[in-house]
């Protein structure tokens, strides 16, 4: 949708063409490598994609909330009076949750006047909800005077996703959505939140997401059970060595959890954080020197980790990865995000891109009856205001 669009929308929903809104975007993010590693102080490879999500913004008298939406109709209104309560499974959540945050850091708030528009596919993977976060803190902190800094918005976004809306993600979505550089990957330590931007060159090759157009909630998903079964590693490997997460162990010393995981489905929990964490360092090592091809072999390594050991990913996901693998040009595909559902994120040779499309889209509706969407990203920048 075009500003002018946009703007449009804006007036016939809440008319007075004589005070402009002010419009600002965030992006979403595909992540190329380090699943599941965030919320367990390793590290990740995420960038900001060209996709995201729109807000259009104005004050108003009073001390009126008024929030809508033009992906589908859902209009929210309240008034400032204190902390937000949780609205059940709706959108609204992920913006007053972000406003608690403010309210709770004692920034004196007024009336305000939404309107957002995303094109990151909900429900794919792609963190449109962190991206609708992001933006909503970027407008406040700016509309409020409030002078946080981007990481401080980073983490009241993930408070309000983690302590409102009751997921209990890491930090990589809002870091990734916040500090997105055109053209790079971020390398994130999510125990130090040290952050590189690492350009990302792929030369005759193109970033192809492929939605599997499986709908999946993720509150209501295995998410906070791997969470779960990740602290329960903790515990028993504190007994080897006084650890906080299991990224503070390094492939060398995946041997030794059999000898203090006695329950194999755990042990497989800590053997994939424990590998994937070197996949990333790996896989960062490899791409410096331009070397896509073990970058895509790395990929690779990380869907079957998460297929065989940490069990996120599911027919329609296998189906995308390991029938894209047999297609000319593809250098590496895998899963990413969450997993149960959502997409796959694939390196594949520019000259091969439409007919992996093609033929891979043919492929999955035959085996799983559903149509895939498929995406040629850009690496964008960060959220931020635009007008």
């Amino acid at each position: 949708m075009d500003t002018k669009n946009f703007a449009e929308k804006f007036y016939e929903k809440y008319g007075n063409r004589k005070e402009k809104p002010v419009l600002f975007f965030s992006p979403g993010r595909v992540n190329l490598i380090g699943e599941h590693t965030d919320y367990n102080g390793g590290f990740v490879f995420p960038c900001a994609l060209n996709y995201g999500t729109y807000l259009l913004i104005r004050k108003i008298k009073g001390n009126t909330l008024k929030f809508s939406t033009i992906n589908f109709n859902d209009d929210f209104e309240t008034e400032l009076k204190g902390l937000f309560l949780n609205t059940g499974k709706k959108w609204i959540n992920y913006p007053l949750g972000v406003i608690n945050e403010f309210i709770k850091k004692g920034i004196k708030l007024s009336g305000l006047e939404f309107l957002y528009y995303g094109d990151v596919p909900n429900g794919a993977g792609l963190s449109s909800s962190a991206s609708i976060e992001m933006v909503t803190a970027v407008a406040m902190n700016e509309f409020f005077n409030a002078g946080f800094s981007t990481l401080d918005l980073v983490k009241m976004s993930q408070k309000a996703e983690n302590e409102f809306v009751g997921m209990n993600c890491g930090i990589m979505d809002q870091f990734a959505v916040g500090f997105g550089k055109k053209d790079h990957a971020i390398f994130l330590n999510c125990d130090t939140l040290f952050f590189e931007n690492v350009p990302l060159i792929l030369t005759d090759c193109s970033l192809i997401i492929t939605n599997t157009n499986k709908r999946r909630g993720l509150t209501d998903s295995k998410y906070n059970e791997r969470r779960s079964e990740c602290d329960k590693a903790v515990e028993l490997l504190q007994l080897y060595k006084p650890i906080r997460n299991l990224s503070e162990l390094n492939i060398g010393e995946i041997n030794i959890l059999e000898k203090y995981i006695k329950d194999p489905v755990i042990r497989k929990r800590a053997k994939h954080v424990i590998s994937e964490n070197g996949r990333v360092i790996e896989a960062v090592s490899v791409l410096k020197k331009n070397n896509i091809i073990r970058f895509g072999e790395l990929m690779n390594q990380s869907h079957d980790s998460l297929k065989d050991d940490y069990e996120v990913t599911g027919t329609e996901l296998d189906t995308l990865v390991y029938e894209g693998r047999k297609l000319p040009g593809v250098i590496g595909t895998r899963m990413t995000g969450a997993g149960f559902g959502g997409c796959t994120i694939s390196i594949v040779r520019k000259a091969d891109s439409a007919k992996f499309m093609t033929s891979l889209s043919t492929t999955y509706q035959k085996k799983t009856g559903l149509v895939p969407d498929f995406y040629q990203p850009e690496i964008g920048d960060g959220a931020r205001r635009i007008i």
